[in-house]
């Protein structure tokens, strides 16, 4: 029997998230008369041990993701399971995404304390998130708001908004859905308010592009559309060269027209919310799309924006 060794980070989201997609790869691999065992790896990344710092201000891309690369490359690791939104736009050299499964919520939400609405939330309200993208683009909504860094997992954020004075936090609604907390959520932000990251909601499963055993296994846990739409999304963020300490938001929707059309939305901004540049289009070539909608907002000074977050 072969033995399937899977990697993670050690949170517990990543768990919940890990041990539900080795249940659906063990139910696939039954159906195909496959016999095959998964072994868990916890393996601690760069951006699980810096906790006490915003992610913008660490530098570089793969936070979540470069030590447990390097694990799949070495072989010590089959394949592993991230949040797409954790993934750098380039992949290193012998890895790809196996499959990308059928998203989950991609929204931000709010998860306040005694406030029902955004609207709500008096002035100057202490608001917690570590994401610039999220940061930014609250600000356009309410300037008013004090925006402070909270870091930490799900858990860990949400006894900070108990403990440390905040009104409200920030949150992506995936981890919520997937980890049995949705109860907590207090509203969702529509991307109409607040573009989200790229890839959220979505999981990504690496493994060795040499691996015609997981590759074939991955592909039957891929869903075609979800696939699309982060296809699109990481094409914006790859002409950018962006990562996930940005401020950069995008979200495709494949519209059920006949041919079917794949709708961007993408956004650059300053942190801020000073200057926030967005816009839409629409196609059916996924890379070309994130591509020319990247161009069109570099014509309008995301580059500027982003050389001067990055100092």
């Amino acid at each position: 029997m072969k033995t399937i060794v899977v990697g993670t980070r050690q949170s517990a989201l990543a768990l919940t998230q890990t041990n539900q997609t080795i249940d659906r790869l063990r139910e696939i691999a039954e159906e195909q008369g496959i016999a095959c065992r998964f072994e868990l790896k916890k393996i601690v990344t760069k951006g699980d041990q810096i906790v006490d710092v915003t992610l913008s201000k660490v530098g570089g891309k793969g936070l979540f993701v470069k030590e447990i690369e390097e694990a799949l490359l070495s072989g010590d690791i089959d394949m592993a399971v991230h949040s797409m939104k954790d993934m750098p736009a380039e992949l290193p050299p012998g890895l790809v995404i196996g499959a990308v499964p059928k998203r989950e919520d991609p929204r931000d939400c709010l998860i306040m304390t005694g406030y029902r609405t955004l609207a709500e939330l008096p002035q100057g309200a202490k608001v917690g998130t570590s994401s610039l993208r999220r940061a930014c683009q609250l600000k356009a909504l309410r300037p008013d708001l004090a925006i402070e860094s909270i870091r930490g997992n799900i858990d860990t954020r949400l006894r900070k908004l108990e403990t440390e004075g905040f009104d409200a936090i920030l949150l992506a609604a995936a981890g919520l859905h997937r980890i049995g907390w949705s109860d907590r959520i207090t509203v969702y932000l529509p991307p109409a308010d607040c573009l989200p990251a790229v890839g959220q909601g979505a999981l990504g499963i690496e493994c060795r592009e040499n691996d015609p055993f997981m590759r074939d296994l991955l592909e039957r846990f891929n869903d075609a559309e979800t696939a699309l739409c982060v296809a699109a999304e990481r094409s914006f963020l790859r002409r950018l060269n962006g990562g996930c300490q940005v401020p950069i938001g995008a979200f495709a929707q494949l519209e059920e027209t006949s041919p079917a059309r794949l709708v961007l939305d993408g956004m650059v901004g300053e942190p801020d919310g000073g200057e926030l540049l967005r816009d839409r289009i629409d196609g059916d070539d996924p890379v070309r799309l994130g591509e020319q909608l990247a161009e069109r907002l570099i014509a309008r000074g995301a580059d500027r924006i982003l050389a001067e977050v990055r100092g």
